[in-house]
């Protein structure tokens, strides 16, 4: 299973597994980056907490904003962002998106219904 998971985990993730950016347990380098695991621990949290609790869509966006800044200004200069800020602006672009997505299949499926039933859209 962790073999599986370190082989097929990167590829789903379109991760570069850097070494230097991902965290390390017992020795071992984790199989996705530090930002990527965050995005995953979002994803999994978001998921869960979905039906109790969720952000508004604006909300969602914001947080996702965060990450596009950090990885956008590393990618462009010569700053360096750190393994904690990857985690935690992975993290907050991970319950974003999924509560986006969640969001808004909720409103193509209620929109669904509601024209095959020929009621007013609202």
């Amino acid at each position: 299973m962790i073999s599986w998971l370190y082989v097929w985990l990167p590829r789903f993730c379109g991760c570069h597994c850097r070494d230097d950016r991902s965290f390390h347990y017992r020795g071992r380098c984790f199989p996705v980056c530090a930002r990527c695991t965050g995005e995953l621990v979002g994803i999994l949290v978001a998921a869960l907490c979905y039906p109790v609790f969720h952000l508004s869509v604006a909300w969602s966006a914001v947080s996702m904003i965060p990450m596009v800044l950090d990885g956008g200004i590393q990618a462009l200069s010569s700053y360096e962002s750190t393994n904690g800020r990857r985690f935690v602006t992975g993290l907050l672009f991970g319950c974003g998106l999924l509560t986006l997505f969640f969001t808004s299949t909720a409103f193509a499926f209620r929109w669904g219904v509601q024209l095959g039933m020929g009621l007013p859209i609202s």
